[in-house]
């Protein structure tokens, strides 16, 4: 049922909402903030700001786009809050050694007159197209993947003076303040992982080590490295002919328990790389046991001392990443992060933020067990799953509210042009 209306939520996202109070001034921002929620949360596949409209009585456009554009509230206020939430209660601490993932995620968009928008790499589709991309912070500590902070990347074609532009920032500037913003808050990664974009940037590289962090990060196969096999004199050589030059014994197979079993070879190599002083440890991972039967091959740079860079740390602790991918999927498919009626950034960065808080929302109901007590029968294992119970509570509680307000609904149709009986 796609129909829902702020009287009849469950108690429990009462609740949650009431948490947020002190963080607006008025009253009709707090009654705003809950039909957007509500309206992310909802069953409605559309998320933009006229459909959510559409769906809740007593809900009115022009109320939600005020909220979002105009209405005296702070974004960043509201997200601290949501992560303050999450570390008051043990099952959903923040706790140290988690971790952190870096990455961007894009999505398209016609026209040029939002904030961000131009000719840019997404990811979601495989090429270049007019559209916008966000860098995220994110966590995963082996039992939740909680996003932390978000920023819009500012093409340099959405900037008046293009890249000279004061406003102009790259993705790795734009991550390091992601990262300073997390350890402001006092929490601990154990390592921070991103993908090629970032890991063959080497000024972001020695960024993260000014910081004390360990990383582990995607490498360019262009990248040279010198290498100082046994007695034989250091060979500065590219990293994908080092991978050719190697011999079948120098792999070790990996296993994947996944849905579908998956084999990997992988090899580590303590390398000196141009720019960055001392050793450093990469790897190949290949999906094939020879260079010339792989169709797959990655390479990977960390700064974690070769003690512990074996090949199937090296496999499991990347593996980490997907998680990230995982919640983009989720935000986009069941929450409107990429729907939204808005153009310039500020706007932009509190529906992403609000999104955010409803996917918060589920997930600190699926680790603290409410949702599974009152409204399932099965193990909510996954966000999907607890959304779906979630929703199943939104329509019990609304099909009771509709028996006792059947002429309200019934006008809430009549201004929607239809004859509701």
């Amino acid at each position: 049922m796609k129909e829902t209306t702020t009287a009849a939520m469950p108690p429990c996202f009462e609740r949650w909402c009431q948490r947020f109070d002190d963080v607006f001034s008025h009253k009709a921002q707090k009654r705003e903030f809950r039909h957007y929620l509500g309206g992310l949360l909802g069953e409605s596949e559309r998320k933009n700001l006229f459909q959510m409209a559409s769906n809740a009585v007593e809900v009115t456009y022009h109320r939600l786009h005020h909220f979002l554009t105009e209405a005296p509230w702070c974004s960043d206020r509201v997200n601290e809050r949501r992560l303050e939430i999450m570390n008051k209660c043990s099952q959903t601490r923040i706790s140290r050694g988690f971790s952190l993932i870096i990455d961007d995620s894009g999505h398209r968009k016609s026209g040029n007159f939002t904030d961000g928008v131009g000719r840019q790499y997404i990811g979601e589709i495989g090429k270049t197209d007019n559209g916008i991309v966000v860098v995220t912070t994110h966590l995963y500590d082996g039992r939740k993947s909680l996003p932390l902070d978000i920023e819009l990347y500012q093409h340099a074609d959405s900037l008046a003076e293009g890249k000279q532009d004061a406003e102009f920032e790259k993705k790795p500037e734009l991550a390091i303040k992601l990262i300073d913003q997390t350890l402001n808050r006092g929490y601990q990664p154990g390592i921070v992982i991103v993908d090629a974009g970032y890991g063959n940037n080497t000024s972001f590289l020695l960024k993260l080590e000014k910081r004390g962090l360990k990383y582990l990060g995607g490498f360019a196969k262009n990248r040279k490295v010198t290498v100082k096999e046994k007695e034989n004199l250091p060979q500065t050589i590219r990293i994908d002919e080092l991978a050719q030059s190697l011999s079948k014994e120098a792999f070790t197979e990996i296993q994947l328990n996944l849905d579908k079993p998956k084999k990997l070879w992988v090899v580590t190599k303590e390398v000196e790389i141009s720019g960055l002083s001392g050793k450093r440890n990469i790897a190949i991972v290949m999906n094939a046991a020879t260079f010339s039967l792989a169709t797959d091959i990655d390479y990977f740079i960390t700064n974690i001392s070769s003690s512990i860079v074996t090949p199937q740390w090296i496999v499991d602790t990347y593996g980490d990443r997907n998680w990230v991918e995982v919640f983009y999927r989720e935000a986009k498919g069941w929450l409107g992060l990429k729907e939204y009626q808005v153009r310039d950034k500020r706007s932009l960065i509190r529906h992403f933020i609000l999104v955010f808080c409803a996917y918060t929302f589920i997930l600190w109901h699926q680790l603290t067990g409410g949702l599974r007590r009152r409204w399932a029968s099965i193990p909510l294992n996954t966000f999907t799953e607890a959304l779906e119970a979630f929703r199943t509570a939104m329509s019990y509680r609304f099909f009771d509210w509709l028996t006792l307000n059947r002429d309200l609904f019934a006008s809430y149709k009549a201004t929607l042009g239809y004859i509701w009986a």
